[in-house]
């Protein structure tokens, strides 16, 4: 204001004074009310003696909780003093003590004191003290406890000494209050001595996000950082590329799904999907890909009894094998594809007898002898049509069904073979394979085997994920990314080879720079009794697990697998659409899929949306 000029009075905006104003205020010895919330106001008083990168935001991330931070810088003579003094002191206490608890803690003492003193003396580090005030709020006397007893109980797994300020309620509401100036007597209760370092970096915005350094836009955190990922990357808890989408219908996995492929495809990364909803053919056919009808058809078939080259591992892998007892290791291909067609006709006809199997083998072996196929043919130097089909199966079992003795046995068997070799279901599967892609997407659309009964859906299932474990571990050098969409689809409580095969999968697909992505609505149909052993695998062995809005049992049985905070497990009761709880290795983050618009315009309008 120049000189001469007279003091104008600021107008008070009574619309927003109306607004800041509380309805009311009580205080009590150790609450307060504002409005129609409850609230009370706790001070830590100690904290630990070693901290982690971004250890305040511990306190900070508390769900229902308004936190108060403050940071005043000192003269740094003076501290070193006083910390020299009480080196000074607990070097005393630790040689007068008489029992080793009390000589052990005065000597931790003295040593930090030391560190301290290292730090600003000759480091230059500046100190200063610093004040935190927590205060849980809430609507009602239930939801008010709960708030309390979780921030008591993060405060005392960070070792930090937490206690509520009687009869100061209503000073500690003001120096939390960004309205009012510091409180003089809330600073000399809460004040404690701390190395600048230790505040920013425990401050909760000093580094937000997540970025590998490499990779693509994945999503972002709550405090709008950017999750960058690499989803290649190797090293420390990060041993594998895999893929588990958890959540109920319509928050938002096949969207956030879509984006994922989108960035994979960018990069260069081979992309295979099972779709059961036929739900990615829009956006395989914007992006130049081949659309598969695997049900069967011109350019669908895949004929369960053409045998596939199994893959070769390196010779430093022949122990890791043995340890995990991988299947078929050191066996050939043929012997190898007959373990997989066990499987095969165990989900096709679930009644089979001991043997009718052992009588299905012996003419299988005959069989591929006819198409002079042994134990030690080149698999890799045949084309499809040298391979026989289900009809010349059917023949040969009712050639046997005349001419062996156990004519009765042959005869049953060619009977649970017509359906497969002449009936209805010889569409899927009697006949050379036709499927071929060379495309950078590939999608295996299997919405037609839905009308199918379950033993037809599950065995086409299997043989889907039998060739495209064969494309996926072809090339070691090439980047491959299989999608199993509904992957439960693929589970049969009765016969769990084929989830075994599916685990094997998974943890195999490291070694050949492929990578296994299963997504499903809930995590109970893989813990079934029967099946848990193989299942639980399924959701554990990824290093990238995506957990969006659920409920119910299925929240339960996921809190229990992935030992989930109450905070991670209200995030997830609230099934808020794009949101996810996402876990990198040991690392977790609550994300939200802020994707950008033209992404949307590749995804089509099935599903995603």
């Amino acid at each position: 204001m120049r000189r001469g000029q007279t003091e104008e009075q600021i107008p008070v905006n009574s619309a927003l004074l109306n607004v800041v104003t509380p309805m009311g205020l009580e205080f009590q010895k150790n609450r307060l009310s504002v409005g129609e919330n409850l609230g009370k106001i706790y001070g830590i008083i100690r904290y630990p003696q070693k901290v982690d990168v971004e250890w305040l935001s511990k306190l900070t991330n508390i769900p229902s909780t308004l936190v108060s931070i403050g940071f005043h810088p000192v003269d740094n003579g003076t501290l070193i003093n006083a910390i020299s003094k009480s080196v000074v002191q607990q070097r005393g206490l630790a040689d007068g003590a008489k029992d080793p608890l009390s000589r052990q803690r005065a000597e931790k003492a003295a040593e930090d004191g030391e560190k301290v003193i290292m730090q600003i003396d000759r480091e230059g580090e500046t100190v200063g003290l610093m004040s935190v005030e927590v205060m849980p709020v809430a609507k009602d006397e239930k939801e008010f406890k709960k708030a309390c007893r979780r921030a008591e109980s993060v405060a005392s797994v960070m070792k930090c000494k937490m206690r509520v300020i009687p009869n100061l309620q209503k000073e500690a509401f003001m120096h939390l209050s960004p309205t009012f100036p510091n409180n003089p007597k809330m600073e000399s209760i809460l004040q404690k001595v701390v190395p600048f370092s230790t505040f920013v970096g425990g401050f909760p915005f000093s580094s937000s996000g997540f970025n590998d350094g490499e990779g693509y836009y994945f999503a972002k955190d709550t405090s709008g950082g950017l999750v960058i990922v690499d989803t290649w990357k190797r090293g420390g808890d990060r041993t594998n590329s895999n893929f588990c989408v958890m959540g109920n219908s319509g928050v938002g996995k096949s969207t956030a799904i879509k984006h994922i492929l989108l960035a994979e495809y960018m990069k260069g990364t081979k992309i295979i999907v099972i779709d059961p909803e036929s739900e990615y053919k829009d956006m395989c056919l914007n992006l130049k890909g081949d659309w598969i009808n695997a049900v069967g058809g011109s350019k669908g078939m895949i004929n369960p009894l053409q045998v596939r080259p199994s893959p070769k591992d390196d010779e430093n892998e022949a122990e890791e094998n043995r340890l995990y007892h991988d299947e078929g290791y050191g066996m050939n291909d043929l012997a190898l594809h007959m373990k997989n067609l066990e499987i095969f006709f165990s989900l096709y006809i679930p009644s089979l007898t001991d043997m009718q199997k052992a009588v299905l083998k012996k003419c299988l072996v005959e069989l591929y002898q006819k198409f002079h196929i042994s134990w030690d043919t080149d698999i890799a130097a045949l084309s499809s049509t040298d391979f026989p089909i289900f009809s010349d199966l059917y023949k040969l079992v009712q050639e046997k069904a005349k001419s062996e003795r156990e004519g009765k046995t042959y005869a049953d068997l060619a009977l649970l073979l017509y359906d497969i070799a002449e009936g209805a279901d010889s569409f899927i599967w009697n006949g050379y394979t036709s499927v071929s892609s060379d495309a950078q997407i590939t999608v295996m659309d299997t919405h037609a085997l839905q009308e199918t009964g379950d033993n037809v859906k599950r065995t086409q299932y299997f043989n889907i994920l039998t060739y495209d474990w064969e494309q996926m571990s072809r090339d070691r050098n090439e980047r491959v990314l299989l999608i199993c969409d509904e992957a439960y689809l693929m589970i049969d409580q009765k016969v769990p080879q084929s989830l075994v095969y599916l685990r094997n999968v998974m943890k195999r697909a490291r070694k050949y720079e492929a990578a296994l992505g299963i997504i499903s609505h809930s995590l109970v149909d893989f813990l079934g009794d029967a099946i848990k052993q193989y299942g639980q695998a399924l959701l554990d062995i990824p290093c990238y697990k995506i957990l969006m809005g659920t409920d119910g049992k299925n929240l339960k049985e996921t809190a229990d697998l992935y030992d989930l905070t109450e905070a991670e497990q209200e995030l997830l009761l609230s099934r808020k659409r794009g949101h996810a709880l996402f876990m990198v290795g040991a690392k977790r983050l609550h994300i939200q899929f802020d994707i950008p618009e033209y992404k949307f315009k590749y995804m089509g309008a099935a599903g995603g949306r």
